[in-house]
């Protein structure tokens, strides 16, 4: 196989250029001989390092992550769950017993026992409560104290419909999305918490394309006069960032229910959904970086973008842009072997490229997967190269008929407020489906993962579990 090419320089060197250049000759090391016979996923290894994070606890090392601690167990959780393996019923128990020690007398839950309640952690311990979780007494999600949770929501939103991330805290997108996903999974979606958000989160797309962590409001000067948000002054506060962005743009996803709903007269905020795209696609490395992503412009490719970045692209089919639907019928069958690419369409991102990455580069010998050779493995690294992974390799899309499916058993609860926002929002999240006969897994079946739902970030399964509990709704099976 020829040597990849390398970027050009324009002859001008700077720090940057060295960099990029000496990840190149790093990454070139990994190039496999033959583009469509990658190393092998070393799931046993890989499920050895969780084992290890789970059972034994993490090196000192991640003393510095005391106030992350629902993060690493999520992360860890999780990719058991994506490597399709799960927890005996001690080892739940155990994670469900501590997940409860984090959540907040007011409300939410913290980064440890006794830690202020955060948006970050409350995502991460409902979320890891999806996987472990069940109902009933000591099953963790009837233990959620539901009311003061909300409380604490709104008592972090802001006039100009963000959030903060905790009190006295910053507004970040990345706060709104655990937010949304949480107030999804656990039923707890009005218009009054919604108010503004679309938006502010609108509010956030940088001209690259991308979105930042938040916007600067305006409002209107006069002391006689009430205060009004300004729309047309609100720009975003620093770079688009592959992180931000993925939350920004799985938050509009969300937000679209309300929008249709509550804002039907007016001026609706948009999202120059073309302008994304073209920033997205232009953040995946080329032959000589394996076709892994970076996560801003002029930055080193890094594994967790995988998801992050690689992660968009489901979400932008989903409003018909890039392609990559899905299809509703059966006669979808892959008959090309493991390693047939012949009717993938590549034309927007490389999937193939993206697996090779990860396979190649992004296994730590030792196990865990890491951002790129010679870093050690990570939780983090971890569970956002495997979900990567699995974007790559699986299309799942909002299937038309499983949304009629689960809309046409749903039971209307007349003492809950909001029903058709309930509804709506239920339906869209669990419509998500992996199109059957769709998935391209480089190397062979051996390197399967599981499928990823595209907002959540949990499995399919797991998210239509608790939302289905707290709905209490009764979905139907899936062929």
């Amino acid at each position: 196989m020829a040597q990849p090419r390398r970027s050009p320089d324009d002859h001008y060197f700077t720090e940057t250029s060295d960099i990029q250049s000496e990840t190149e000759s790093i990454l070139a090391k990994h190039v496999p001989s033959n583009p469509y016979a990658p190393p092998s996923l070393q799931r046993n290894q890989h499920l050895q390092f969780l084992v290890r994070n789970l059972i034994q606890g993490l090196p000192s090392r991640y003393i510095s992550q005391d106030a992350s601690q629902p993060w690493l167990l999520f992360w860890t959780l999780q990719g058991f769950s994506v490597l399709g393996v799960a927890l005996d019923p001690d080892n739940k128990q155990k994670a469900i017993d501590t997940i409860l020690a984090w959540q907040h007398p007011d409300g939410g839950f913290g980064g440890g026992p006794g830690q202020h309640a955060h948006l970050l952690p409350t995502y991460a311990s409902v979320c890891a409560l999806a996987i472990v979780g069940r109902p009933g007494p000591g099953g963790g999600w009837d233990q959620i104290d539901r009311d003061k949770l909300y409380k604490f929501f709104m008592s972090l939103k802001q006039p100009d419909g963000s959030f903060l991330v905790s009190h006295d805290a910053e507004v970040d997108v990345r706060g709104i999305y655990c937010l949304l996903v949480v107030a999804h999974l656990l039923d707890l979606l009005t218009p009054e918490l919604l108010d503004g958000t679309p938006a502010f989160i609108a509010s956030c797309q940088t001209y690259e394309g991308g979105f930042s962590s938040a916007s600067q409001p305006y409002f209107s000067a006069g002391v006689n006069e009430s205060t009004v948000l300004l729309d047309a002054i609100r720009p975003p506060l620093g770079e688009a960032h592959g992180g931000y962005t993925f939350c920004s743009l799985a938050s509009w996803i969300m937000l679209q229910p309300y929008v249709h709903l509550y804002q039907r007269e007016g001026p609706h905020p948009m999202v120059n959904y073309q302008r994304l795209m073209r920033w997205l696609v232009q953040l995946q490395g080329g032959e000589i970086e394996l076709g892994g992503f970076r996560g801003r412009t002029n930055k080193l490719v890094d594994g967790c973008y995988s998801w992050w970045v690689g992660g968009c692209f489901a979400l932008l089919a989903s409003v018909g842009i890039g392609g990559g639907h899905g299809r509703d019928d059966d006669s979808s069958t892959d008959t090309r072997g493991d390693d047939g690419w012949d009717d993938v369409d590549e034309s927007v991102w490389s999937k193939l490229g993206l697996q090779r990455y990860i396979l190649c580069a992004a296994q730590h010998p030792a196990g865990g997967l890491r951002d790129k050779p010679p870093k050690p493995a990570d939780a983090y690294h971890t569970l956002y190269c495997l979900v990567g992974l699995s974007t790559a390799q699986h299309n799942v899309y909002p299937s038309p008929a499983r949304r009629a499916n689960v809309a046409a058993v749903w039971q209307q609860h007349p003492a809950y407020p909001h029903e058709e926002l309930r509804k709506t929002s239920f339906v869209d999240m669990l419509s998500w489906s992996e199109e059957d006969g769709g998935s391209h897994v480089l190397g062979g079946s051996v390197n399967r993962v599981n499928a990823t739902h595209p907002v959540s970030g949990l499995t399919i399964t797991h998210t239509e579990g608790i939302m289905s509990h707290f709905y209490k709704q009764n979905v139907p099976r899936r062929k």
